[in-house]
């Protein structure tokens, strides 16, 4: 996620709740919250991450619980949990579906684990369904690693970072649970949740199966990743992404940005109102990198990715953004140079590394 880069200032939003957001600004957890009659937020610990936590929503059901997202696979995690559901008068046995809005391990890493303790279903997009092979089963990462590392070397990666950059998401595998989706979830899939109109709408970007869920009756847009209160998502080209994540991204922004919603239930920070307002400024704040990186590569003869990235302006200075950002803001940057060049603004000439030039 990024938070705040130099340039345009993040819009504030009308928060849902004033505590959520006390609990965000304040560095703490906010508490198990019955947002509407039928629906509770339960805040779940995410281990070593500025996010903190994961809000996981329960549905209730005629004899159970629906749930948007679980949560990173911990001990720690599942107790908290357990312990939310409890709150709201249900048990771990009592959750039917698990519905997975993508497939990073904060949002998907306990799902199978809540399956073999309730016998819940799991649903997903076909895109991040069938990423999971590869992302987390062992006979398969090896290969993933390597294709992520030449990734990174035709963006200019010094050979000295290369392995590291390369495996730096194997430190956060075993936070999930491998386990395959009982039911794919399409584009406009109304669920079969009884006494809710939940409806799916396909929002790729941030991954290539991000799932956001509307419900018309109660006017509220669960928002996953896709739109949070002020970070944006990470958008990033890398092996498993589409070739234009960044477009995918903008357009799925547009195709929630009028949803007739009052509540916006995003799975970080806080809820909030204003949809229309923040996908407004997400679009214009990616309009403001894309015109940043332009610059930068006018302003060279001849540019790497990396180099590009080292020369933006990132919420802290390069010297302290640890490697596992470092990749990400590189994969984020390479986004917005393939967009650029989708746009006939720049052109790469191929290597290793490739370089990147002013349009001709």
């Amino acid at each position: 996620m990024s938070d705040g880069r130099a340039g345009r200032p993040v819009r504030r939003v009308t928060p849902a709740s004033e505590e959520q957001r006390a609990a965000w600004v304040g560095g703490g957890m906010p508490v198990v919250e019955r947002v509407r009659p039928g629906l509770w937020s339960i805040p779940v610990p995410i281990p070593v991450n500025p996010l903190r936590y994961v809000l996981v929503y329960a549905l209730e059901l005629p004899g159970g619980v629906a749930l948007i997202d679980a949560g990173w696979n911990t001990d720690e995690a599942y107790t908290a949990l357990s312990d939310g559901l409890a709150v709201a008068g249900y048990a771990m046995t009592d959750v039917r579906a698990v519905l997975v809005t993508h497939i990073h391990p904060d949002h998907y890493g306990l799902a199978g684990r809540v399956r073999e303790a309730s016998g819940a279903w799991i649903g997903l997009h076909p895109a991040d369904a069938a990423l999971l092979h590869d992302r987390y089963d062992d006979s398969a990462i090896e290969d993933l690693v390597a294709r992520e590392r030449v990734s990174l070397l035709r963006s200019g990666v010094p050979s000295s970072m290369l392995d590291e950059l390369a495996g730096a998401s194997m430190m956060i595998r075993h936070y999930v649970t491998m386990a395959g989706p009982d039911r794919l979830i399409e584009d406009g899939t109304t669920l079969d949740l009884p006494g809710w109109d939940l409806k799916a709408i396909w929002t790729p970007g941030h991954s290539p199966g991000h799932l956001c869920f509307t419900s018309p009756a109660r006017r509220l847009l669960f928002s996953g990743d896709h739109v949070l209160a002020r970070i944006t998502p990470i958008v990033a080209v890398h092996p498993q992404s589409a070739p234009n994540p960044l477009a995918d991204y903008l357009t799925a922004l547009s195709s929630v940005r009028d949803l007739p919603v009052d509540e916006v239930l995003p799975a970080h920070e806080y809820r909030f109102l204003e949809l229309s307002a923040r996908v407004d400024h997400v679009t214009a704040h990616h309009a403001d990198r894309l015109a940043e990186i332009e610059k930068v590569v006018h302003s060279a003869d001849g540019i790497t990715c990396w180099s590009v990235a080292e020369s933006l302006t990132w919420s802290r200075p390069w010297s302290q953004i640890p490697p596992f950002m470092r990749r990400a803001a590189n994969n984020e940057t390479l986004a917005h140079l393939v967009h650029l060049h989708v746009q006939a603004r720049i052109h790469p000439v191929p290597g290793p590394p490739d370089l990147w030039y002013p349009a001709t």
